[in-house]
């Protein structure tokens, strides 16, 4: 039962990190298909800032700066996304897959000159990130996606920066009209979206293991965090629910040989699939009832108003 709660909570934080991060960009109006590829570059900028930092840095130092990289990283890597959408009123959708595909790409040529082989792998250290509570381990991305969920809520409701980003995502035109800029209110919630992704990114890979093959990307966790964004209906506490409601079914595949599952006789490969299903049945029942922001995906045109 630790074990199932550990990987959980582990997975949890990591969708409710990205989801939200989605959450800000189309709040504001702009589809983020690229969280996926946003979460490679933000993982792989953290991990690379683990194996520079010398020997005998302390902890915080460690947990400081390779966390500051990966948001960092993402949130220039969205500002691809944010030029492309925002001030070239490109398709949001092509811009985002467009993205995905180049940031595997991109990681693995770095990574392979990093290593000065072949190698598409990575490794590190992640004790720093881990510590234990009553036998049960523990991340200290656990404290840092909790504190951002609360902030997030906050953000979003009870501030006039939030109050405005989501004007700009329902009706922009009428938002502009009251002295709002729409396109900086935009750009705001695409490299909050790109912050929060790497960091996910980062969280995703580095607690559970210590060797990433960024080859695989991060397995489609990206995807994932949308479908806990549309389900979570755009609203930071729901997210949060769906985040950890969708990370039960990805630990399954983490603890498939325990006694109870490996009775079951099922391949480790089913549960890993079991996310995904389960968001498809879910999303396709919900969907009819999802109320996403009214101007997301449309470019804004200010002589249009």
């Amino acid at each position: 039962m630790l074990l199932l709660l550990k990987y959980t909570l582990i997975s949890a934080i990591v969708l409710m990190l990205v989801a939200l991060g989605g959450m800000f960009s189309e709040r504001s109006g702009i589809i983020n298909i690229a969280l996926e590829g946003i979460m490679v570059m933000g993982a792989l900028a953290g991990i690379i800032a683990l194996n520079v930092l010398p020997s005998g840095t302390s902890s915080f130092v460690i947990i400081t700066v390779s966390v500051l990289a990966s948001a960092i990283v993402g949130g220039i890597y969205s500002a691809l996304l944010g030029f492309a959408s925002i001030n070239l009123k490109a398709d949001q959708t092509i811009g985002g897959t467009a993205l995905n595909l180049l940031a595997t790409a991109v990681a693995m040529v770095i990574v392979k000159n990093f290593n000065g082989s072949q190698s598409s792998k990575l490794n590190y250290n992640n004790s720093p990130f881990l510590f234990d509570i009553g036998g049960l381990s523990l991340n200290v991305f656990v404290v840092i996606g909790l504190v951002i969920l609360v902030v997030s809520y906050i953000v979003l409701y009870k501030t006039k920066f939030g109050l405005r980003l989501m004007a700009c995502g329902e009706h922009p035109q009428a938002a502009d009209s009251v002295g709002i800029n729409v396109y900086k209110m935009r750009w705001a919630g695409v490299i909050i979206s790109g912050m929060l992704g790497g960091l996910g990114g980062f969280a995703y890979v580095v607690p559970a293991v210590k060797t990433w093959n960024f080859e695989v990307g991060v397995s489609g966790m990206g995807f994932l965090a949308l479908a806990v964004m549309i389900f979570g209906q755009w609203k930071p506490h729901r997210i949060f629910f769906a985040a950890v409601f969708f990370a039960v079914f990805k630990s399954l595949a983490n603890i498939s040989d325990s006694t109870i599952l490996a009775n079951l006789g099922w391949s480790s490969n089913i549960y890993d699939m079991m996310p995904f299903i389960a968001s498809m049945v879910i999303l396709a029942f919900t969907s009819k009832k999802s109320r996403a922001p009214k101007a997301e995906g449309i470019p804004y045109d200010k002589g249009q108003r």
